[in-house]
């Protein structure tokens, strides 16, 4: 499927990468967790659930916080990911273009734990 690439310290960029979960593993450096910070329907962006625990290096700043170590931004139809339109692409390369300097104490005083209660 094609997807944007947003790795820490480096400008955002379009690749190839298989669909399946082994592959979103491998992109995203272990296991993978869908992050809703983008606002687009249909796209969402894939990262590693645990990148702030293993030290990952912070990527990019949302509103809703930083997220660490690399992730991917691809199209999600019901429970399965898939391709961005081309359009999507460009525009979140533009987005992504700047890489971020953030700081581990910056990524260490972001961390929290929700719990949620039914």
């Amino acid at each position: 499927m094609k997807v944007v690439m947003v790795e820490p310290n480096k400008p955002a960029y379009i690749t190839e990468i298989g669909n399946d979960y082994k592959s979103i593993h491998d992109a995203v450096g272990g296991l993978i967790e869908p992050i809703y910070f983008l606002h687009e329907r249909g796209v969402v962006m894939v990262g590693n659930e645990d990148a702030k625990l293993h030290n990952m290096d912070g990527n990019r700043r949302f509103p809703e916080g930083i997220v660490a170590g690399p992730f991917i931004i691809c199209g999600e139809r019901g429970e399965d990911f898939c391709s961005l339109t081309d359009a999507q692409c460009e525009k979140y390369v533009r987005q992504f273009a700047e890489p971020e300097q953030i700081t581990r104490q910056e990524v260490e005083d972001d961390m929290k734990i929700e719990i949620s209660f039914f």
